[in-house]
């Protein structure tokens, strides 16, 4: 078969997987990739999260624990009560929820595996202060696992993949020469600033955003989250990338955008009471 034919098939069959593949993420709308079965990487996260457990030093602090696990129940049943209400599919219908608390005064940060698997590092405490900054950094982990942003990475570094190669078949080994020339992956790292991290960069808006609705229907006060981007600033003074090489937005860019979006979350997306 020679190329043309080769890349016609090819381009077709990629064209009918893409088309078969869009979906739309929960409340904003914006188109995804999903070529990866959510089912696979839930699981696949489970197993990785019990090694976690193995591998990390649990913190003794049951207190701090046990509030972690409050501010999670309450987002639990917000979320899945907000999509009933809105007579929406569930995104957490399928999630085995489960906090952990990790002993490392040195890692600020915390996160939430696919499936709803989360762990909060101690050194977050020092930038979230109170009940309500912790609940911003959990509401905004846990919008990554809702809007299925894992799933979505994996399904665009599955396509990078292979549009490279199908590329590099089409230019004749072009890139697969720049790339033994130069002695790096070049065609990696341009797609890297130019696609991946500005791809990152708009789930990373998009969890804070989602983070805030989620905070607000459980109850908390939202206008926390901003504080906690200021003291995260003066943290990461001098240390944070150019943001075009960042997968992160800066913190001046997430300060102004959390403060546009403050009054409307709090207005149209007020405390769910359940009975």
């Amino acid at each position: 078969m020679n190329r043309r034919k080769f890349l016609t098939y090819v381009g077709c069959g990629c064209g009918s997987i893409l088309l078969h593949s869009c979906t739309s993420a929960p409340i904003t709308d914006r188109k995804q990739l999903k070529l990866i079965p959510e089912a696979k990487l839930n699981a696949q996260a489970a197993q990785i999260y019990e090694k976690v457990k193995e591998k990390e030093k649990m913190s003794d602090d049951t207190k701090t624990l046990n509030e972690i696990k409050e501010i999670g129940k309450k987002m639990e049943d917000s979320i899945s009560e907000y999509f009933y209400r809105s007579n929406l599919n569930d995104p957490t219908a399928n999630f085995d929820w489960e906090y952990i608390l990790i002993d490392n005064k040195k890692v600020r940060n915390a996160w939430c595996m696919p499936g709803g698997k989360i762990a909060v590092y101690t050194g977050i405490l020092d930038v979230t202060k109170n009940t309500n900054g912790l609940a911003a950094v959990m509401g905004h982990e846990v919008a990554h696992a809702v809007a299925k942003h894992s799933v979505e990475r994996a399904s665009r570094g599955v396509l990078l993949n292979t549009g490279t190669r199908i590329i590099d078949i089409a230019s004749g080994g072009i890139l697969s020469d720049i790339n033994r020339t130069t002695g790096m992956d070049t065609v990696g790292l341009l797609s890297q600033i130019g696609l991946m991290n500005p791809f990152n960069r708009k789930q990373e808006s998009e969890a804070d955003y989602l983070g805030m609705i989620f905070s607000s229907l459980s109850g908390y006060d939202i206008r926390e989250t901003v504080k906690i981007w200021e003291r995260m600033r003066e943290f990461n003074k001098g240390k944070e990338p150019p943001q075009f090489m960042s997968t992160h937005p800066s913190s001046d860019t997430r300060i102004k955008q959390l403060n546009d979006w403050m009054n409307e979350v709090i207005l149209d997306y007020p405390p769910i009471e359940i009975s």
